[in-house]
């Protein structure tokens, strides 16, 4: 059974800054498009940023310059650094494993990250 737990998620202060960690068990991410998502209340999920398994990465507009997304694969780990965080970026972020040749879908539970002043 494919699992994936997010965590780092928190209360910051506009400015400050998050690092958010998904490690995934029960399967292996090399091969992987490793994603996160965010879904803030009364708002469809988002992308925020992927990570394919070349290490291409990927960014919505809204969190470019911000926000790094990384991978180790030896850890079976993806993480988010997120920077110079906005109150509009509060919301549930979500991790999420892609594996497109096979059409694999996997999803984390999420975790809260709210940015207040």
């Amino acid at each position: 059974q494919v699992q994936l737990v997010e965590s780092g998620g928190g209360l910051v202060q506009p400015g400050g800054s998050l690092r958010l960690s998904c490690v995934v068990s029960g399967t292996v991410i090399n091969f992987y498009r490793m994603g996160w998502y965010r879904q803030a209340p009364g708002k469809q999920r988002e992308l925020v940023a992927y990570i394919t398994d070349g290490a291409v990465t990927n960014y919505a507009e809204a969190v470019k310059g911000r926000f790094t997304v990384s991978r180790d694969n030896a850890k079976n780990t993806v993480y988010l650094q997120m920077n110079s965080l906005k109150p509009e970026d509060t919301a549930v972020y979500q991790c999420n494993a892609y594996l497109s040749w096979s059409n694999r879908d996997y999803w984390g539970q999420g975790t809260q990250v709210t940015v207040f002043s």
